[in-house]
């Protein structure tokens, strides 16, 4: 019997491990899911870095990333991220290193030749350079027309490809280029498409932000790019509240958003403001949540975005179409600090269906029920030819009919007593089985 029980445990262990794997892989399948590779279009370029100046003659890889598809007439964030650079011992602290990059942009986008200059400072000496931050960018323009447009690395014009410029304090510039080696894949392209996405025409917004009073702050105006995400609701109903989730991440392209000298540094508010059309929705004012932000410090980069909820209230049945809005930042929304414009085309939308009111369904009308008679029946046993007995249960003088109890035969009491015995000893019988099972 023991060893029976013993092999029972183990297939239910078996079972169980194999669940758990099951579900584990089906957690990492679904957090690998196509909507998550959905992401820009990347390229990994090598180039190769001549000897003489303040870098090491070897190769570098920078990668090279783009979006999918950009609206006609809108502008696409093309972005290098840079590797670290191996340094010669002419790197010394506090020299000013410049980092240009250079490429060709083709079909029909402009500017037709793509360049942007990194500048960082060496914190100090060392072998190795990392650029902070990481990562630089520029945009092209697409046609209104036509398309697709590529990007392509390659020798352009004095650059070739890529241009270290290293400054040290007080002394003579150096000049380390880098030309082109190999790409994988050797082109990018980005397609030009109606309603493709947000302002630079993927779901980030290109926000244009400046200050309510400027003050001579070096960091605004800036261009800042926000990633913006909403989250609709999968049922709405006319003339009823839909909740909305806005969701920003900054991205580490164009400009940081700082926070300016004089802005509330303990839990300062985002107002984010949506525009919203269709299923009777009022055209004016605009729908507009508001969030906390992390305590910031002044001159520091502000990172992170909390989520925040928008109320939109249909009037109709039919389907609602969202779009990014302007954002603000500061203690109030009546007088923000900071106030970031929207582009007013390219954006991407988001919608969802309005169905109709539903009328709560009438409470149901109490019924009463009158109590059933109460029924004597009459039995008659023969005990002798001669003699008849007459047996009727008793009633109380109040009407309920009760049986006759004892009088009668067993009550449920001694089901109850027979049930609670059953199981004792099934409990006793499981724990002897148990102790075998342990022994043997």
């Amino acid at each position: 019997m023991s060893q029976a029980w013993r092999r029972l445990a183990q297939k239910t262990s078996a079972v169980g491990l194999v669940s758990t794997l099951v579900l584990f892989v089906g957690s990492v399948l679904a957090l690998s899911s196509p909507a998550q590779a959905a992401a820009d279009k990347t390229m990994e370029v090598t180039y190769t870095c001549a000897a003489g100046g303040a870098f090491a003659a070897t190769d570098v890889k920078v990668t090279i990333t783009a979006p999918d598809t950009v609206a006609p007439s809108q502008t696409a964030d093309i972005k290098w991220t840079l590797p670290p650079f191996s340094a010669t011992s002419s790197l010394v602290a506090n020299t000013q290193v410049a980092i240009q990059g250079d490429l060709t942009v083709g079909g029909g986008g402009t500017p037709t030749a793509l360049q942007k200059v990194h500048t960082g400072t060496v914190a100090a000496a060392g072998q190795t350079y990392t650029p902070s931050p990481a990562t630089m960018s520029a945009t092209v323009t697409a046609p209104s027309t036509g398309g697709p447009i590529t990007i392509s690395p390659g020798t352009v014009s004095t650059t070739k490809g890529l241009k270290l410029t290293a400054t040290p304090p007080g002394g003579q510039a150096s000049v380390t280029e880098c030309t082109y080696k190999s790409a994988t894949p050797t082109s990018l392209s980005i397609a030009v498409q109606t309603g493709g996405g947000g302002g630079n025409g993927t779901d980030i917004v290109a926000y244009k932000c400046t200050l309510a009073s400027n003050g001579g702050d070096a960091d605004y105006p800036a261009d800042v790019d926000i990633k913006v995400a909403m989250t609709t609701p999968t049922s709405a109903s006319a003339n009823a509240d839909a909740s909305i989730t806005w969701t920003g991440t900054i991205q580490d392209t164009r400009d940081p958003l700082k926070a300016p000298t004089g802005f509330p540094t303990n839990s300062p508010k985002i107002f984010v403001t949506i525009k919203a059309s269709g299923a009777g929705v009022p055209s004016s004012p605009s729908p507009t949540g508001e969030g906390t932000l992390n305590n910031v410090t002044i001159g520091q980069d502000i990172t992170q975005l909390p989520s925040v909820t928008i109320k939109v209230k249909p009037t109709t049945t039919g389907t609602v179409t969202l779009t990014p809005g302007d954002l603000a930042f500061g203690a109030s929304s009546t007088s923000p600090f900071i106030k970031c414009a929207a582009p007013t085309s390219g954006l991407k939308t988001f919608t969802f269906q309005v169905g109709s009111s539903t009328s709560p369904s009438p409470s149901p009308t109490p019924t009463t029920t009158s109590p059933k008679p109460t029924k004597t029946s009459t039995h008659t046993v023969t005990v002798t030819p001669s003699s008849k007995k007459t047996t009727r249960s008793k009633t109380p003088k109040a009407g309920a009919d009760t049986g006759g109890g004892g009088e009668i035969g067993p009550d449920g009491r001694l089901f109850i007593l027979t049930g609670t015995a059953l199981i004792g000893a099934a409990a006793v019988g499981g724990l002897i089985m148990r102790r075998r099972s342990i022994r043997g």
